[in-house]
């Protein structure tokens, strides 16, 4: 898969950015349908920017941050799309969600926040914990007996866990036991609109 590479500041995908280069149209006729095109290519990529940030219920301050790190490891990785979905995908919260201990990030991220889990037997509460391999998250003891968890085995054994993750359904204990990939997460979005409208 080729690298992507942002646009330049004179890219007229940048013409409606306020803080971008404005290129210059010239007074030809042609001028109205590049700026008409800049628009349309910029709507389209905040509308995949939107539709990832959402995915993972992020701010846009906490997205933003993943997208400028995955951006700036550009010249020493080989794909920062992956690198990217990585990232995000490496989330305590997103993890909980992708085994089943939770129905959606929101719920895992309140369930996070309120310490009902460890990682490597030590209580996590950072939702943004980043996981590595050879983690084992696991639910607290004192707290499978609560109701959010009162249908836990059936949904677990529904459950198909990323090949990443090596998930007990018997214990609740999964371990890390590799990395998360683009292809296998496969996101309905165009990552690399995303990069474009942070690179404008």
């Amino acid at each position: 898969m080729a690298e992507f590479k942002p646009l330049s500041p004179k890219s007229p995908s940048n013409a409606n950015d306020p803080f971008a280069s404005k290129p210059s149209f010239g007074g030809g006729p042609g001028g109205k349908k590049k700026r008409t095109k800049a628009a349309s290519e910029y709507k389209k990529s905040l509308q995949e920017k939107q539709a990832l940030k959402h995915l993972y219920g992020l701010s846009e301050r906490q997205f933003k941050r993943y997208v400028k790190e995955s951006l700036e490891k550009m010249q020493r990785v080989e794909n920062v799309s992956d690198e990217l979905i990585k990232a995000l995908e490496k989330r305590l919260d997103n993890v909980i969600f992708r085994l089943g201990f939770a129905k959606t990030r929101s719920q895992s991220r309140q369930l996070v926040n309120h310490a009902y889990f460890l990682v490597n037997g030590k209580s996590v509460n950072i939702p943004s914990f980043q996981v590595k391999k050879g983690d084992v998250v696991t639910i607290k003891e004192t707290k499978k007996k609560k109701e959010v968890f009162k249908d836990l085995a059936v949904n677990v054994k529904k459950m198909e866990a990323p090949v990443w993750l090596d998930l007990n359904k018997s214990t609740f204990e999964a371990k890390t036991i590799g990395e998360p990939s683009l292809a296998e997460v496969n996101p309905p979005v165009e990552i690399s609109l995303v990069f474009e409208f942070y690179s404008r």
